[in-house]
C-alpha cells in the first residue's frame, strides 16, 4: 500500500542573505511501493551542517546542484521498515544522504548500516561527516606532530571540539576561539583544550599572541572573516593552514571576502589549504573505527544538541548560523 509522507523541499536560494522561512516549503507526497530490491525506511533523525546553506546557494560545486522543488539535501538516520528483497533486513537501521523527508523508498546502495556500541546518532557525529572531517583535516592537512600549537576557530561547533581533542591526543597543546564564556569553559574544562579566546570579548589577534606566545603551527579554520585574518598574524614558521569552513559568509552569502593577511604566509614560509572530506572516503571505516576507540577509552568526548519535531527542520538549521547549537545538530522525528 503507498505510503504518504512529509517532506521539506527546496523553495528559495539564499545567495547574500540568511535563511529565510520562505526557502523551505513543507508537503505531503505519495510514495510507491518499493520495487524488487528496494525499502521502504522512516527516518528517525536529521543531521545539519553549516555546507547545506552553500548546497541551497548552488556555490559548492563538489556536490550536484539543488533546484527549486527539489526535496531539501540533507543526513538522517532511518529505519527499515519494509523490505521488498532489499539489501538490508526489517528492522535494520542504516545512516547517509536521506533528504528531509519522513519516509523514503531506496535500493540502499548509498547507505551504510549503523554498527557502533556508541548511541546511535553517534554515526551523525562524532562518528559521521563531522568526525571524519576533523580528522581528515586535522591529519591529512593539518600534519601536526607532538608538541605543535594548534589553533581552531568555531572550536565549540560539532567539527572544531572533536579537533582539538584529536590534536591533543597527537601531543599538541590546543588553543581554541568560541562565542562566550559558557562555550570558552565547555573547551577547556569538558574537550580538554589548554585555552580558549572569546571571540565576543574583543581584542581576538591581542589574546591569540597572550594564548600562543611561540605562534601557531596548525590553524584549523572553520570561520574565515576577520578571525582568520587574526589568527593569520600569529602563525610560526613552517605553519599548516587548514581551511575547512567559513560561518562568517553564511549569513551574508556570496564570495567570503579573501585574507587580508594573507602575505604573512610567505614571510613565516606558510602553506594554505582547502579540502574535501569526501576525497579520503574509502578511509572512513577505519577512521570511524579510531574515532570510536577514542571515545570508548575517554580521550575524546562529544557534544549532541538534538531538537525535536519534523515540522522544526528549517528552525534546526538556522540554529547552526546564530551559534545556538552546543555540539553536532540534530533533530528527532
Amino acid at each position: 500500500m503507498p505510503t504518504t509522507t512529509r517532506q521539506w523541499l527546496l523553495n528559495g536560494h539564499p545567495r547574500g542573505r540568511g535563511i529565510e522561512d520562505g526557502d523551505f516549503k513543507l508537503v505531503d507526497t505519495q510514495l510507491a511501493d518499493p520495487a524488487a530490491g528496494e525499502m521502504l525506511l522512516a527516518t528517525r533523525y536529521l543531521g545539519f551542517d553549516p555546507a547545506q546553506k552553500g548546497w541551497m546557494e548552488n556555490i559548492a560545486d563538489y556536490v550536484a546542484p539543488m533546484n527549486i522543488g527539489d526535496v531539501m539535501r540533507g543526513s538522517g538516520i532511518c529505519e527499515v521498515v519494509e523490505s521488498n528483497g532489499g539489501r538490508y533486513a526489517k528492522g535494520d537501521m542504516l545512516f547517509g544522504t536521506t533528504g528531509w523527508t519522513e519516509h523514503l523508498v531506496t535500493d540502499g546502495k548509498d547507505l551504510t548500516k549503523v554498527e557502533t556500541d556508541l548511541s546511535p546518532t553517534a554515526v551523525l557525529s562524532v562518528l559521521g561527516t563531522t568526525g571524519v572531517t576533523a580528522y581528515c583535516g586535522l591529519f591529512k592537512v593539518g600534519k601536526p606532530v607532538a608538541g605543535d600549537t594548534v589553533l581552531v576557530s568555531g572550536a565549540a561547533g560539532a567539527t572544531g571540539s572533536v579537533v582539538g581533542q584529536l590534536a591533543k591526543i597527537a601531543g599538541c597543546r590546543v588553543v581554541g576561539i568560541a562565542g562566550g564564556p559558557d562555550k570558552c569553559k565547555w573547551l577547556v574544562e569538558e574537550a580538554g583544550y589548554d585555552a580558549a579566546i572569546d571571540y565576543k570579548a574583543d581584542n581576538v589577534k591581542g589574546q591569540i599572541k597572550e594564548k600562543c606566545p611561540r605562534g601557531v603551527d596548525v590553524i584549523f579554520d572553520n570561520v574565515g572573516g576577520t578571525i582568520l585574518d587574526d589568527m593569520l598574524a600569529n602563525i610560526a614558521t613552517g605553519a599548516r593552514v587548514v581551511i575547512c569552513g567559513g560561518i562568517s559568509r553564511y549569513e551574508s552569502g556570496g564570495k567570503p571576502i579573501g585574507p587580508g593577511n594573507y602575505f604573512n604566509l610567505i614571510f613565516r614560509r606558510a602553506s594554505m589549504a582547502g579540502f574535501i572530506v569526501l576525497d579520503w572516503a574509502s578511509e572512513f571505516p577505519q577512521i570511524r573505527k579510531r574515532l570510536e576507540g577514542f571515545v570508548q577509552d575517554g580521550s575524546l568526548r562529544y557534544q549532541e544538541d538534538i531538537q525535536e519535531g519534523f515540522e522544526n527542520a528549517p528552525e534546526t538549521l538556522k540554529r547552526l548560523f546564530v551559534g545556538k547549537n552546543r555540539g553536532k545538530q540534530m533533530l528527532k522525528l
